[in-house]
């Protein structure tokens, strides 16, 4: 089997694009990856063009290794997002052929399940207003649709330092939703690299009384020692990872220990194998595995095969049933959060599971997506000039 083309669809809404990558092979299997590039969508696809000429065309989508180690090193040049993001959506679309191939999930080619059910946590569900009563039934909300975890960054447009009437009306907001989600569900406390070192660890210390299950990217991610100092001052796990996009980049982390769960994107650091080898790793330095997802159904079902065979995976994010969640029907035999326990079930359909409507996508055309994290609003997912 040879793989003879590929083709690329970009469904877009105002704060994300989604990038869908079809596989082509000369057997007629069609293999599907996805990808969520952040302002850069056009260099992706830029890139995936010259890629497919240099490094795809011609080659076996079931040598998945060797297409990754030429994508990645044989352009001599440094892999960073662009390039990483692009092997991603190639590599799962490989998985997903040889799945189809031979008739069996992708799990099952990366050594069996070890589980029949990843849980599931909530994320893009605060598109409301920003008060401690919106937040409260937007997250009553989420509970009943049956999640048990969801994850919030209450800090505003905070950089670097948070004044005192800002902080306690972050802690006002935190109060609401852990009143409305109740003292069993789990709250995850996203940072977005906000803050210096003493700004996140009194945030965490303000944070404390309402247990979260982790403090997510506490400082910006360039400086591991200012993330050492956080880890070594607040009692609450530290997650990162999600702007790291080789795994080989995560060795910092494992050696000064400053990170209880990791958090690589598939769609970002080479794909579901990187990912795999990552969790390995991970698993030999008793650390936890939590990917980032803020793709579609596609990178959802990629970021499950992961789930589903690796001993130290603890949960995986989910925006789909809450931002933008009509998108959701651009793919068939996307992902569900099954509401009696708030997880994904296991899958035994072949390859990925799912399959991109190409009709359905063209009902989403690309857009001018923007994301600004230190914008007034920025939390509501609606750019200045769209309704």
């Amino acid at each position: 089997m040879r793989i003879t083309g590929i083709s690329t669809h970009v469904v877009g809404t105002p704060w994300r694009n989604l990038t869908y990558v079809q596989v082509h092979t000369d057997e007629g299997i069609t293999g599907v990856g996805e990808t969520r590039m952040l302002g850069h969508t056009d260099a992706l696809i830029g890139y995936l063009r010259e890629a497919e000429t240099n490094h795809i065309l011609g080659s076996d989508p079931f040598a998945v290794e060797d297409l990754v180690r030429r994508m990645k090193y044989g352009d001599y040049g440094r892999a960073g997002e662009i390039v990483m993001s692009g092997i991603a959506v190639v590599e799962m679309a490989c998985w997903d052929i040889k799945g189809k191939a031979l008739g069996v999930p992708v799990w099952q080619l990366l050594g069996g399940k070890v589980t029949d059910k990843v849980k599931a946590y909530a994320n893009g569900w605060y598109t409301t207003e920003r008060t401690p009563e919106a937040y409260h039934k937007a997250a009553r909300g989420v509970m009943e649709r049956g999640y048990r975890a969801l994850k919030i960054d209450p800090f505003g447009t905070g950089h670097f330092e948070l004044d005192h009437e800002q902080t306690l009306y972050a802690v006002s907001l935190i109060e609401a939703v852990r009143d409305a989600i109740g003292p069993e569900a789990e709250l995850m406390l996203e940072m977005h690299g906000r803050f210096s070192p003493a700004t996140a660890v009194r945030l965490a210390r303000e944070m404390a009384p309402f247990k979260p299950a982790w403090l997510e990217e506490p400082v910006p991610p360039e400086n591991l020692k200012a993330l050492e100092k956080v880890a070594a001052k607040v009692d609450i796990p530290v997650a990162t990872g999600e702007r790291i996009h080789d795994r080989i980049e995560f060795r910092e982390l494992f050696e000064n220990q400053a990170v209880d769960i990791l958090q690589p994107d598939v769609g970002h650091i080479g794909g579901i194998w990187e990912t795999r080898k990552l969790a390995a790793t991970a698993e030999t330095h008793y650390m936890l595995v939590a990917p980032h997802n803020v793709g579609g159904s596609v990178l959802t079902a990629a970021s499950l095969q992961v789930g589903f065979t690796s001993p130290n995976f603890k949960i995986l994010e989910h925006f789909n049933d809450f931002a933008d969640a009509e998108i959701k029907k651009v793919v068939k035999g996307a992902p569900q959060v099954n509401p009696e326990d708030g997880c994904f079930h296991l899958s035994d359909a072949p390859g990925l599971g799912v399959e991109l409507d190409t009709d359905a996508a063209a009902e989403f055309p690309q857009q001018q997506a923007r994301f600004d994290l230190w914008a007034e609003g920025w939390e509501q997912r609606k750019p200045k000039g769209t309704k």
